[in-house]
């Protein structure tokens, strides 16, 4: 080793250094003073719509309009004992105002609520009430008006009985609260299922849902309430569901995967370290560089992205299963090194195979970055950065702080090592040859019974209480799904609600067959202004014109034509169109808001909500949609499964396009044996496919993108031998087994997730990685010019 050569290796572990220090500090900023915390939010692991920003809008209106909530059903079998364990249950609520808002149901609130459709009343008509006005007499109205004159059966009325005489205004009221078994009772929201009666209490969580600090107050708190409404009422049935709990349990879950993950995958580390040099410094040298990576990617990604996820620091924590296999291959040929040799130039001697090494693996993951999904792009970044600078740590720093002579192998490497010498090498001859089709035939009918499921709900996994609550509150409510709906497009809102109007009549006979159990729309609050001039001429000609019904109820009341006048006039003054503008003003709007979009993209937009969806009706739901202009059927969990659907054979297209720029990248250095390095992870990879067929699990877009990782991690492996085929030298086989009993502790420890896309992605990293390490040394071999190198090591 030269002078100049050293002094060159000095200066760039001082650089490294200072770069590291810099590291430490924007870390501690980011950790300490910024206080940062990961993102939860598993939305934002999934693709973005960018073809249609109105689309996307929809579906983030619906999301964010449920996100915030908190629905909690407090029951029991007697009203009274409900109503107390609510009010327990409310009271520790009313303490943390600052956490939940809820809105008080007393008769000043049903009043505000009217109000408005008071002074439109005489618009506001339901569809059965519009046929009976074209079909009926003037005495059929005038006997229905008497009938709830002076029938005490007459119905509920709103407001005197001079107000709405015919009792148009108070069913369409009755039709609006059809759209919720919900009903105020006792001033709370009473609702029931045939054995307990429930009190509703729906709360806004001020703080957003998917914020951990959020998670950490709100909790607490709900289960404090829980607490009090079960020692005030014993056996009361409590019933919660929102967002919120979801996702607080999807953060406990990953936040201990992490835990577990990266804590076992250092001990892995830590046991076979030690187990292999006998002495702590080699320990300290790979936590180094695993950290420094950790460090660097952790800063560069929060740089570029502004944020950094939950899933993300846990897909990480396997990084450290493939960070380590520089410093170890370091090490490995340390130890089988010259004592004599230098370090740097040893490193010298290595470095075309550790830059192939990182090249591979880098390829590998920036794979993951060619896909629509940003937290498989956060994660690809994060875990190529971690990589880059683990490996720098090993070239700038590993050849200073060790040194020949300073590593002893123990009785294990030795056994290990021998091992090597009896491990079967492809030739060509029978047993090959039997091998080969004994490996085709288990291919062949594995991959045979591989079948696909891109369903996107197989990725989500929450607790099984959580699941039982919403489904039973969903159940309970006959709330609507924010995931299937209708999109309604136009180019002014009038055009919008005369569609809704068309998509409605369509979904009629839907309903008669109890397919769904009605629909919400902002129209069946406010009808387009087309149609309420036709109910108004309709009122007209069969309620208020001269002679007509409003006449023929005077005189039987015993009224004179002033009387009649007088009803009318005030008729007449609730007569005037009611706009979507004066609605969405008044609090009665606020739970339908997010179904208007309103100005979006030079147009108008609204959804349409289906309440009581039977799953097996989607394909007629869709159809209802077919032909109605600016109408969409939206359903975001077909969508998203076909986009993981698309994926998943894009991904495959991409892993085969992969091998192709790695074969190339290998070609000029090992000629004719290139194909022996990517041999073993090729049929690794097909062998991991096979065996998912003989377990019966199908095949997903995460099980794709594992093998595209396991690209870049076997052919480390593959390259380790083929630098050194020389079955005497023991060097790449030690490091070799290593890495690989690393990686498969990380990414081992990823296939006990309990998340379905992590599962995926560790048991085909598992049974890969596993499969490459047996398969390597049996395509090795022996290389006059490698050899001769090898022995100069030895």
């Amino acid at each position: 080793m030269t002078k100049r050569g050293r002094n060159a290796g000095r200066l760039l572990a001082i650089a490294w250094a200072l770069v590291v220090a810099l590291l430490l500090a924007h870390n501690a900023y980011l950790w300490l003073g910024k206080r940062i915390a990961p993102e939860t939010d598993i939305l934002a692991l999934l693709p973005v719509q960018e073809r249609d920003p109105v689309l996307q809008a929809s579906f983030t209106h619906m999301v964010d309009a449920a996100q915030q909530r908190v629905a909690v059903l407090v029951g029991a079998a007697e009203w009274s004992d409900a109503k107390r364990a609510a009010d327990a249950y409310g009271a520790v609520l009313a303490r943390h105002a600052g956490l939940f808002q809820s809105t008080p149901l007393d008769e000043q609130t049903q009043n505000d609520w009217l109000a408005l459709f008071q002074q439109h009343r005489l618009t506001l008509l339901t569809a059965p009430q519009e046929t009976q006005l074209r079909q009926e007499t003037p005495a059929f109205w005038r006997d229905s008006a008497l009938s709830q004159l002076y029938s005490p059966f007459g119905g509920p009325k709103l407001g005197a009985w001079q107000d709405d005489p015919f009792g148009l205004f108070s069913g369409w009221v009755q039709e609006r609260a059809q759209e919720t078994p919900v009903r105020p009772r006792d001033g709370h929201l009473f609702v029931a299922d045939g054995e307990r009666q429930y009190v509703l209490l729906p709360l806004n969580l001020r703080l957003p849902a998917f914020s951990l600090g959020a998670q950490e107050s709100a909790l607490p708190v709900l289960a404090q309430a829980e607490a009090a409404a079960r020692q005030a009422v014993a056996g009361v049935d409590i019933i919660s569901a929102g967002v919120i709990l979801h996702a607080a349990a999807a953060s406990s879950q990953a936040a201990g995967e992490m835990s577990t993950i990266g804590l076992g995958s250092l001990a892995g580390i830590i046991l076979l370290t030690w187990l292999t040099f006998r002495s702590v410094k080699p320990i300290a040298l790979i936590l180094l560089s695993i950290g420094i990576g950790c460090l660097g990617s952790l800063s560069v990604c929060w740089l570029l992205f502004g944020k950094v996820h939950l899933m993300t620091l846990v897909f990480g924590a396997s990084l450290i299963g493939v960070a380590q296999d520089y410093g170890i291959y370091f090490l490995c040929n340390r130890l089988g090194a010259d004592p004599a040799l230098d370090s740097r130039a040893l490193l010298r001697r290595l470095l075309p195979g550790l830059c192939l090494t990182l090249l591979a693996a880098v390829i590998g993951y920036l794979g993951l970055a060619l896909t629509p999904f940003p937290g498989l792009r956060h994660m690809a970044v994060f875990s190529a950065l971690g990589l880059v600078f683990a490996w720098l740590t090993v070239v700038f720093w590993f050849p200073a702080l060790i040194r020949g002579g300073t590593l002893k192998s123990g009785v294990l490497v030795a056994r290990y090592g021998a091992a090597r010498a009896r491990w079967p090498l492809l030739r060509a001859n029978r047993a090959t040859l039997a091998g080969g089709v004994l490996f085709a035939v288990f291919a062949v009918f594995g991959i045979s019974r591989l079948g696909v499921n891109d369903d996107i709900r197989l990725l989500q996994t929450p607790p099984a209480h959580l699941i039982r609550d919403q489904l039973k509150l969903s159940k309970l409510l006959d709330g609507p799904t924010p995931v299937q709906f209708y999109l309604v497009r136009g180019d002014s809102a009038e055009a919008v609600l005369q569609r809704e109007e068309a998509l409605k009549q369509r979904l009629l006979p839907l309903i008669a067959q109890k397919y769904i159990s009605g629909v919400q729309a902002m129209s069946n609050w406010v009808p387009s202004l087309r149609t309420q001039a036709a109910r108004r001429a309709l009122l007209d000609t069969a309620i208020l014109r001269p002679g007509a019904a409003l006449d023929l109820l005077a005189q039987s009341v015993d009224e004179g034509p002033e009387w009649a006048g007088k009803v009318r006039a005030q008729l007449a003054q609730a007569g005037a169109p009611l706009s979507i503008d004066a609605f969405l003003k008044v609090p009665a709007s606020e739970p339908w808001r997010h179904l208007w979009l309103g100005k979006v993209e030079g147009g108008y937009a609204s959804i349409v909500a289906l309440r009581g969806m039977q799953y097996a009706a989607i394909p007629l739901l869709a159809q209802a949609a077919d032909g109605l202009p600016g109408v969409q059927w939206v359903d975001k969990v077909s969508e998203i499964s076909s986009v993981l659907g698309r994926y998943r054979v894009y991904m495959g297209a991409v892993v085969l396009g992969a091998y192709l720029v790695v074969f190339g990248l290998l070609l000029p250095r090992y000629r004719r044996r290139t194909w022996r390095v990517l041999a073993p992870t090729a049929l690794a990879s097909v062998a991991a496919l096979a065996l998912l067929g003989y377990l019966n699990l199908p095949l997903q877009l995460f099980h794709v993108l594992a093998l595209m990782l396991l690209l870049g991690v076997g052919v480390d492996y593959g390259i380790f031998m083929q630098e050194h085929p020389d079955r005497r030298n023991n060097t790449p086989w030690l490091a070799v087994g290593l890495s690989a009993a690393n990686t498969i502790l990380s990414f081992g420890l990823l296939a006990l997730s309990k998340t379905a896309a992590l599962q995926a992605f560790g048991l085909t990293m598992l049974i890969g990685t596993a499969l490459v390490w047996l398969l390597s040394p049996c395509f090795a071999t022996a290389d006059p010019r490698s050899a001769a190198d090898a022995a100069g090591e030895t």
